[in-house]
């Protein structure tokens, strides 16, 4: 299930159009997917989200965001590109990724001691220029 894409505001204080630096250095590019992954978890919590954790690391991987929508505890995959120019922000949340997702996931779980009884759910926040679409369910666990 998806939701249609939303634009992010141009004036959105976290959101600057072009590269502090210049462009294709990791670090440059880190701290330009934390600012669209803060402006992610604005636009989350604006639609009903509560964030629990951000960036959350273990030896398998990395998880951009945890949150809680409804009775969904959800791990979220943030990806953005400027432009189209190398395809679409959701494809790069390939096989591979999504199984570094999975066992990150599994390690919050176990971490945190949440039930198997909670219902949880795997969403991609593609974002694309100024444009955030949200897939809900992108992929299972």
């Amino acid at each position: 299930m998806s939701d249609s894409p939303e634009d992010i505001p141009e004036d959105h204080p976290l959101i600057r159009k072009k590269a502090i630096a210049s462009e294709g250095s990791s670090r440059n590019q880190r701290k330009e997917g934390s600012k669209y992954e803060a402006a992610c978890a604005v636009f989350l919590e604006s639609i009903g989200f509560r964030i629990l954790e951000r960036n959350f690391r273990s030896r398998f991987g990395e998880i951009d965001l945890i949150g809680r929508e409804n009775e969904y505890l959800v791990f979220v995959e943030v990806k953005y590109r400027r432009d189209g120019r190398s395809g679409d922000p959701a494809e790069a949340v390939d096989a591979r990724k999504q199984q570094k997702i999975r066992m990150t996931a599994q390690y919050y779980l176990t971490r945190n001691g949440i039930s198997p009884d909670v219902p949880i759910r795997f969403d991609v926040a593609a974002i694309l220029g100024n444009r955030i679409h949200l897939i809900r369910d992108a992929f299972s666990f």
